[in-house]
């Protein structure tokens, strides 16, 4: 028989496949001339490569790996006839995974062969490499942005992340591929970098360099080329006419920076555009006329006549003709009637005279008297004059002496504020009544009915399915949730409030003084669903807090209101590129903020703290906290809740274990929805970090007693794929574990939950509770709890809503905004606040200390106490500020 046919080791991945290549036929047993070598095989992510070896004919067939041979049992072997020839076909596959090769590393590449026996010789299969496929993700070399004139030759650099294989580029143009062949002016050179022959204005825009390969795909920074023109004269219009009609003037001529006109910050023209030159005009001269002469004698035709001539002057140096007649003639008979037609005429003038005089008079009478009239009625009415009375609004006696009385802004005719406004730390029972009228409103249609939001102690008494009845038909708002459970609204004016929606940890404080004086707004808070609004995510974005609604956007804000969401990132700066994202009219999600970044020209500003973001914004609108990993040290915080049924009355008893993000939007709807469902926590919430490495998580139940219970599960353990956690988009993820007890009777449970990232690090945690009882095995902290923990509701308005009274803030603020020479001033202040990052967003406002104040109230509102802000003072040296916060009542 002959020696076997065989065939190379083949990838059956879909993705590259080698070509079969049989080695010949020999007339030796062994095969002496060296192997061929085949193109490389490569591992993506996580996923085996598969060799395949194919041998006619043939007894057996076996894999060698880098020098070793293949276990049996590692073989998948298929047996087969041909059609054609009828000679047996014998076919052997193997797997090669990602753990095999990595064995290896720092050695020679991977390797593997297959060898065929038949009954009369031995035969070997060239080489197949096996490579492990990956992907940077910093690029080595990234374009930088420039700014070149017309028609000049731009170069741009990138050189892309390591990898294998290889990467390949390619350029984009405002997220357009870039097509050499198409656009002649483009050239990508063999180290890949982008060169534009001529720049044109039509190539003002972004560019970014894409790398890629069978693993991921890399996009650099955008590099912005900036094309400008220098601007160019026009040519001299003529000389204007003289300006002087008589004796000297002057005459000019200009020329237009427009030839061509400055772009993109190219120079202006250097020089005059417009030139004068001296010019002297004849005065024109205007004809006269000279007097009539006499009437001639009175000729045969009855009619004598008289004329004059142009000559006094005579017009000159184009000045304008006599206008009129020179000749005038006269009928003979018509001078006897002469005399009695003169006396009529002024006959008629007297009485025209005589009847004006008598209308006169009589318009004259009517007037004082319908004035006379007016003056008695506003004499007997006090209707007109009490709009314009004071407001005397005397406040009972507090019981503390930093009781804060506000008087009413009587500015504006369209609003109107009643009643007392009292400091947050009042501890009087009395109830404030603050009452707006909204008989104009600046932004959301007027009540129905003329039904008006009464505020009592700060707290909205209006019905919130009405408001979201009336905010859900305006045009903007149709995207807004119609769930009132996590939307907050309330009415406010120029002292302020503040918007919380219970147990998410999503509040937004409006300080004194951001809304103007006489505008009272409508103002709305809400959490949006993830799965309703998904952001455009790429690369290695993740969504890190809450998508969060304020408005109505486009109110009229004379100071930045403060946005406080969760977040989820590390606190590790190094590791992120984090962007505060907005949401435009037109729906698109634009980068607004970059971290670290930050310009204090610009209406956004941001603190990120180890758990907290707070957002400055002088524009209300949708937003969210986006983050893109730097490097595989990245990691989010997650949050691992347990819940089982509450009860159990069948033989299967579920565990589910939620992976979620930790901030407390999403533990709240786990806990709602949980529940609705009737399950019960079993044990208190973990935080587990989750780095970018591209690995899953995977969770499993170790330890628990065989003679009791036992798992349903086919598998060791469950995992949740990386990207769906990474990515952010969903609210939360969950894995059940399915156990059955042996016996009814069996109640206690004791076992090990074991979750883990591949690879990376892990949490472990113990549990041991009986399934009969319905509460709790162990005492949990009441903050994972849902309890309102904000007495004072969701709504405040006015004093109430802050910590420092207002007058106080005002004493604070004159204090510290003056600058002094040693420094004791609102530098200071935000320096023993521990605030001085922010220096120079502070020192752009007109008032650095009330926006340093304004960070402690969003900071310290549940927690904050004065007695420290006053012993602050104290140390700053401002004695006369701290008498103002210390009191004997807060004493």
């Amino acid at each position: 028989p002959p020696l076997p046919l065989l065939s190379s080791p083949l990838l059956s991945s879909p993705l590259l496949s080698s070509p079969l290549l049989s080695s010949p036929l020999l007339s030796s047993l062994i095969l002496s001339s060296p192997p061929l070598t085949s193109p490389p095989l490569y591992i993506v992510k996580n996923k085996p490569v598969t060799l395949t070896c194919r041998s006619t004919p043939a007894t057996q067939i076996y894999f060698k790996c880098n020098g070793e041979w293949v276990h049996q049992d590692d073989h998948l072997i298929e047996r087969t006839v041909d059609p054609a020839t009828g000679l047996p076909i014998m076919q052997v596959k193997i797997d090669i995974s990602r753990q095999q090769v990595e064995k290896i590393f720092g050695l020679d590449d991977y390797w593997c062969q297959c060898v065929a026996w038949s009954t009369t010789g031995t035969q070997k299969s060239q080489k197949a490499y096996v490579r492990i496929a990956y992907l940077r993700k910093n690029f080595e070399e990234e374009p930088m942005g420039k700014e070149v004139s017309l028609n000049q030759e731009v170069l741009l650099r990138c050189h892309p992340p390591e990898g294998v294989p290889p990467a390949e580029v390619e350029w984009q143009r405002n997220e357009h591929v870039i097509d050499p062949v198409s656009e002649p002016n483009f050239l990508v050179t063999a180290d890949r970098n982008l060169i534009i022959k001529q720049a044109r204005l039509a190539d003002t825009a972004n560019y970014t360099c894409v790398a890629k390969n069978i693993v991921a795909r890399r996009r650099s920074s955008p590099a912005t080329v900036l094309v400008y023109v220098n601007g160019g004269w026009s040519t001299w219009t003529t000389w204007s006419a003289c300006s002087a009609v008589c004796g000297r003037g002057w005459q000019r001529r200009s020329r237009s920076c427009t030839n061509p006109t400055p772009l993109n910050g190219g120079l202006a023209c250097d020089g005059q555009n417009v030139q004068k030159s001296a010019c002297t005009a004849t005065c024109p001269v205007d004809g006269g006329w000279s007097d009539w002469s006499n009437w001639s004698e009175c000729g045969v035709d009855c009619s004598m006549w008289r004329s004059r001539e142009c000559t006094q002057p005579s017009p000159g140096t184009g000045g304008k003709d006599c206008q009129g007649i020179d000749l005038q003639s006269l009928n003979c008979t018509s001078q006897q009637s002469m005399a009695p037609l003169g006396v009529a005429l002024y006959v008629g003038i007297v009485a025209v005279a005589l009847c004006l005089t008598l209308i006169l008079i009589v318009v004259v009478l009517v007037y004082r008297r319908k004035k006379e009239g007016l003056d008695a009625d506003v004499a007997d009415s006090s209707i007109l004059t009490t709009g314009f009375q004071p407001m005397g609004i005397k406040p009972s006696k507090p019981e503390n002496s930093h009781l804060l009385t506000i008087q009413p802004d009587l500015t504006t005719t369209t609003t109107s504020y009643q009643g007392t406004l009292r400091s947050r730390h009042d501890g009087t029972t009395h109830t404030g009544t603050a009452k707006f009228s909204m008989t104009n409103g600046p932004l959301l249609d007027p009540l129905p009915n003329g039904s008006h939001h009464t505020l009592h102690n700060g707290k909205m008494t209006s019905d919130p399915a009405e408001f979201m009845t009336r905010l859900s038909n305006q045009t903007y708002f149709k995207t807004l949730p119609r769930d009132v459970a996590n939307t907050s609204y309330g009415t406010f004016n120029f002292l302020g409030g503040r918007l919380t929606i219970p147990n998410t940890g999503i509040s937004l404080l409006i300080p004194p003084e951001a809304i103007p004086r006489g505008k009272i707004y409508e103002i709305y808070l809400t959490a949006q669903r993830k799965e309703d609004l998904r952001l455009p995510l790429v690369g290695c974005q993740t969504l890190l807090s809450p998508i969060v609604s304020c408005g109505p956007p486009g109110v009229v804000l004379t100071r930045p209101t403060i946005l406080s969401m969760d977040h989820c990132s590390d606190a590790c700066p190094e590791n992120w590129a984090i962007r505060l994202k907005k949401q435009n009219y037109e729906g698109v999600w634009e980068d607004v903020l970059m971290m670290g970044e930050e310009l204090i020209s610009e209406p956004y500003y941001c603190q990120l703290e180890a758990e907290t973001c707070r957002v400055f914004s002088e524009q209300l609108g949708r937003f969210s906290l986006v983050g893109e990993s730097l490097n595989m040290s990245a990691a989010k915080r997650l949050r691992l809740v347990l819940f089982s049924d509450a009860y159990c009355s069948t033989l299967e008893y579920n565990i589910r274990v939620y992976c979620m993000d930790d901030t407390q939007d999403v533990f709240k709807e786990v806990m709602q929805m949980e529940r609705q469902l009737g399950g019960r926590l079993i044990d208190e919430p973990h935080v587990l970090l989750f780095k970018d490495s591209y690995h899953n998580l995977r969770l499993s139940i170790h330890d628990m007693p065989q003679a009791h219970w036992r798992s349903k599960l086919l598998s060791g353990y469950q995992e949740i794929p990386f990207y769906h956690i990474w990515n952010g988009s969903q609210r939360f993820l969950h894995c059940t574990f399915t156990l059955e007890r042996l016996n009814l009777s069996t109640c206690e449970l004791t076992c090990q939950l074991c979750v883990w990232q591949v690879e990376g690090e892990g949490q472990s945690f113990g549990l041991d509770f009986n399934i009969a009882k319905v509460t709790l095995s162990r005492p949990l902290d009441p903050e994972f709890l849902l309890m309102d923990t904000n007495p004072s509701g969701s709504a405040l308005a006015g004093p109430s809503a802050f910590q420092i009274p207002y007058l106080i803030r005002q004493k604070i603020c004159s204090s510290l905004d003056t600058p002094c020479p040693n420094g004791a001033d609102w530098r200071l202040l935000a320096q023993r606040l521990k605030l001085d990052r922010h220096m120079s967003f502070f020192a752009s406002k007109a008032s650095p200390t009330s926006v340093i104040l304004d960070l402690w109230e969003a900071q310290h509102f549940h927690s904050g106490n004065l007695n420290q802000l006053a012993t602050v003072m104290a140390d700053i040296g401002k004695q006369e500020a701290m008498i103002f916060l210390v009191s004997d009542g807060e004493c």
